[in-house]
């Protein structure tokens, strides 16, 4: 197996040096883990570990830090770390505590001696931090940090309390690489316009014109192109990409540049990636001599290794690897002199091949696996062995087989009697249907419901009192009638709804200025409304390829449930770090494997559900957002057609919440596990910042509960496929279901689908939150009365039954709730108000 010296500073593989270093899965332990002081025992600094709430919730200093800047969280990495991006957060205190860092700087040292404050590439240190107590802020590093200790230190500006959270993200530094000595860069003079050639990310020092005792550029990953004075980042000035000398500046024929490594390694192969653009006096240089010294006490070896560059294409301007061989010599100081070939040399990166584990820079190799690999067309079901020994065995099954097929004939026969008994009543009731305009019209007899605003007296909901009650969310106020378009229903072999769905008047704000695109989902149904996906042309929809995934590297762990056209698989990805498509989550540690949720399309779907099952891959490619769950990669190459997305261990809300009380101002009186309000409000506040992401998106859940919430909290769409909650969906002719207790009246009974919709399936969301998931909503009425009860919100007549105010629930929240369901989709709050509610109001609420 070969492995690059730097290979995790290369660009294609940067995005996969990203893994969770250890605060938040324990892996890092608490003696890695000091600070200057902590305010109590219960906010020492080992409880500053991402996502975690043991202790008081969070590190929390003793002193303020204000106005000095003083008080530090220190990690220990034990080794020299690739450091990509940090996180950070507040502190939890289970909901109590409102402290965090609104900036910090960071320090790191390699020796635990020397420490540097890291800048970003414009020489800013101070660092953005958090916003509220639960939200994870990430921070890309550029430049990135090679080091092993790093130290938070939290800014404020004025005298206040802060606590922090705190994540590394990175990879081991695996080659040792601890410092290089190199002269400073010059700026050339192009038409009279400086372009700066120096190492502006150097973390060591600087003395008579030479940098020694740090890293810099030739080690950040960045690859300069052609034009030097171009830039690959942005609002950096030109030459930023390269570091480059000019030989009259420097007074000699040749650059020094000296490489210290950790340890002794045996080198074979070095890389430069220079600039070649002549016109400008710019070339690649001529030979190179390198010197090696096997030990920092022993002499340099003789006779030092001399390598001519070949000049074939020295015309060509592009810039260019030069790979040149070194051997296998050995070294743990290496010096190489590097020949000008002209006026300029300018050099962007420099790697090596050592050992037996090098890898070009530039190219990073890909690892192929021998292990079991089952994930194939036959996902859906494993094979399973047989012992054909025994006669016993067979009659048994034979028994069996009968059987089964008595009870599906039984259960045929059964079904054909509801189903006859069901048209029968529709009948009588007068269901209508108009073929000639394809409307439909249904009318809902009220059955004698146990809630005691509701009454059997109120007469039938037919189609004439529908053409008398005040107009619905998308009614022709003129007319009375239903429009001359009618919107596609919501879900195939679904009952006629009323096609009450006309365009909104001009006063009405509608949530989907385009056309509005029904999705028939694997585990279930979405509504998106994206312009670029509602042409009638095959090439309207997004063009941006999905990131193809290999199916051979999922290996199948366990069948999570079905939906009406697929299947909802978990797998694990042995080795995520080899794949260069994957977009990698932060939260996985180098070496581990990594859990993915796989929702599978059934071979035998139709060819638009397959086109379905394509275009919504890509909606959801589009999905970027803390509290959203995302799709990883899609593999659609061959059947069965697989999208991969993240897969939250902790699982989801519900269940979560269903094994917990809340906790009274007395305490906990018994070891049932507890939970806080204000844990609950941190909670619901985080899902309605996610639903405000979607609907700034047009995008339509249709299915929002605390089911499809997973923990962390990151929104979700599975609980229509999962036998777990087979309960909460009312099924209806053949295997099409809805979750008739969370949907809005007018999803119920014409069909429609919108963020206003949502807005009320948030508003039960919350009630099954403030009610720990105790009962489900409106468990008191069956599936027939909850539609029923649909009908009085569409009737108006005051009849209609709400959801109670949950005990812990104060006024002020149930209020919002009420807001969430008002008859009127128009009234109904957005989620940027519900958000903004919840995060300043409603915590204060106890």
């Amino acid at each position: 197996m070969l492995r690059s010296l730097f290979l995790i500073l290369v660009p294609p593989s940067l995005s996969q040096c990203r893994y969770a270093l250890g605060m938040e899965d324990g892996t890092i332990p608490d003696s890695d883990i000091t600070a200057s002081s902590a305010w109590s025992d219960s906010t020492e600094a080992k409880h500053g570990r991402l996502s975690k709430g043991e202790g008081d919730g969070a590190w929390c200093p003793a002193g303020a830090v204000f106005p000095s800047a003083s008080e530090y969280l220190q990690v220990d990495l034990r080794s020299l770390h690739f450091l990509a991006l940090v996180g950070t957060q507040g502190r939890h205190a289970d909901g109590h505590g409102r402290e965090f860092a609104r900036s910090y700087r960071l320090r790191y040292s390699r020796d635990g001696r020397t420490w540097i404050t890291w800048k970003d590439r414009w020489g800013q240190e101070v660092v953005s931090g958090n916003e509220n107590t639960y939200d994870v802020v990430l921070k890309d590093l550029g430049p990135p940090i090679v080091a092993r200790y790093v130290r938070f230190y939290p800014l404020a500006d004025r005298v206040m309390s802060v606590c922090l959270r705190v994540e590394l993200y990175g990879c081991l530094w695996n080659d040792g690489l601890l410092m290089y000595t190199a002269p400073v860069g010059h700026v050339m003079h192009l038409s009279g316009s400086p372009v700066y050639l120096n190492d502006s990310t150097y973390d060591g020092s600087i003395e008579s014109g030479v940098q020694f005792g740090g890293l810099g550029q030739l080690f950040d990953g960045v690859l300069g192109g052609n034009d030097f004075t171009e830039t690959k980042e942005l609002r950096v000035w030109p030459g930023y990409d390269y570091l480059g000398w000019s030989r009259e500046a420097l007074g000699q024929g040749s650059v020094d540049i000296e490489f210290h490594f950790e340890k002794t390694r045996s080198f074979h192969t070095m890389q430069v990636h220079s600039n070649n653009h002549h016109t400008q006096g710019v070339r690649v240089f001529s030979k190179v001599e390198c010197q090696f010294k096997p030990g920092l006490l022993l002499p340099w070896s003789s006779p030092p290794l001399s390598l001519a560059v070949p000049l074939e294409d020295l015309k060509d301007p592009s810039s260019r690897p030069i790979s040149l061989p070194l051997g296998g010599r050995p070294a743990q100081i290496l010096r190489c002199q590097f020949a000008f070939a002209d006026r300029w040399m300018l050099i962007s990166e420099i790697s090596f091949f050592s050992g037996t584990f090098s890898v070009l820079l530039s190219f990073p190799a890909f690892h192929s696996h021998s292990s079991s690999l089952i994930f194939s067309l036959s996902l859906a079901g494993l094979p399973v062995a047989k012992d054909d020994s025994s006669n016993t065995a067979i009659l048994i099954g034979c028994l069996v087989g009968i059987i089964l097929l008595l009870l599906a004939v039984i259960a045929v026969i059964l079904w054909r009697q509801y189903w006859k008994k069901i048209l029968g009543k529709v009948k009588e009731e007068g269901f209508q249907h108009d073929f000639q305009n394809g409307y439909h019209y249904m009318s809902h007899p009220l059955s004698q419901l146990f809630h005691p605003s509701l009454h059997s007296s109120i007469p039938p909901f037919t189609t004439s009192s529908l053409l008398s009650l005040p107009p619905a969310c998308g009614m022709d106020l003129e007319k009375g009638l239903p429009p001359t378009q009618e919107e596609p229903p919501p879900y195939p072999d679904a009952p006629p709804y009323p096609a009450l769905s006309p365009p909104f008047p001009a006063s009405v704000p509608h949530y989907a200025e385009a056309d509005i695109v029904s999705l028939q989902g694997v585990s279930g149904n979405n509504t998106y409304a994206v312009p670029a996906l509602t042409s009638p042309s095959p090439t309207a929809a997004d063009c941006t390829p999905l990131p193809e995934l290999p199916r051979h590297c999922l290996v199948f762990k366990e069948k999570l449930g079905e939906g009406q056209f697929g299947e909802v698989h978990l797998c694990e990805i042995e080795s995520p770090q080899d794949l260069p498509n994957l977009e990698f989550p932060f939260n996985v540690r180098k070496g581990r494997p990594l859990l993915v949720a796989v929702k599978i399309l059934r071979p035998d779907a139709s060819k638009n559900a397959r086109n379905d099952f394509l275009k919504e891959g890509k909606i959801l490619s589009r999905l970027k957002d803390p509290n959203i769950i995302s799709l990883l990669g899609v593999c659609v190459s061959s059947d069965p057609l697989c999208m991969v997305t993240e897969y939250m261990e902790s699982g989801d809300l519900n269940q979560y919440l269903s094994h917990r009380v809340l906790l009274d101002k007395t305490g906990p009186t018994h070891n049932t596990p507890t939970i806080s309000y204000p844990a609950l409000i941190a909670m619901a506040s985080q899902i309605a910042s996610g639903m405000k992401f979607l609907s700034s998106l047009n995008f339509v859940h249709r299915d929002l509960a605390t089911r499809n919430c997973l923990r962390p909290i990151k929104i979700a769409d599975f609980g229509m496929s999962r036998n777990l909650y087979a309960g909460d969906y009312y099924r209806i002719q053949g295997r099409a279901v809805l979750p008739i207790r969370w949907m809005a009246w007018e999803c119920i009974l014409m069909g429609k689908f919108t963020t206003a919709s949502d807005v009320w399936a948030f508003g039960v969301t919350l009630w099954e939150m403030l009610s720990v998931c105790q009962e489900q909503p409106y468990s008191n009425l069956t599936d027939e009365q909850v539609i029923d009860n649909a009908g009085e919100f569409f009737r108006d007549h005051g009849r209609q039954v709400y959801l109670s105010r949950p005990d812990v629930c104060p006024q002020g929240l149930y209020d919002l709730m009420l807001s969430c369901w008002n008859r009127d989709c128009k009234l109904r709050p957005s989620f940027a108000h519900i958000h903004s509610f919840l995060t300043e109001d409603a915590m204060n609420m106890v």
